[in-house]
């Protein structure tokens, strides 16, 4: 059984875990100190809390002032928009507790 595997079958995290899953792991990719085995590790986290903290309204309130993780989550959210148009799913309904 690999991480992943792992991940997929434990509950979704609540609104107040995702906003600390995000937060500690767009601290650890933006901290230069952080090896880049830890970043990569911490990328996944943070992309699947997306939809959560996009349902709960944070980017519409807050803004991401680092710019380069600002333009990535931008794209993410995108993307993820734009396969949520294709598939006729509802990104809220599905992904917040």
């Amino acid at each position: 059984m690999n991480i992943h595997s792992i991940a997929r079958s434990l509950p979704a995290p609540t609104a107040s875990e995702a906003c600390a899953i995000f937060i500690a792991s767009a601290q650890l990719m933006l901290d230069p100190a952080t090896p880049e085995a830890v970043r990569r590790e911490a990328e996944p986290r943070l992309l699947a809390q997306l939809p959560a903290l996009r349902a709960l309204g944070v980017f519409e309130l807050f803004e991401v002032r680092h710019p380069a993780l600002r333009a990535w989550l931008t794209d993410e959210l995108d993307a993820m928009e734009t396969a949520r148009k294709a598939t006729g799913s509802n990104f809220a309904e599905t992904n917040m507790n």
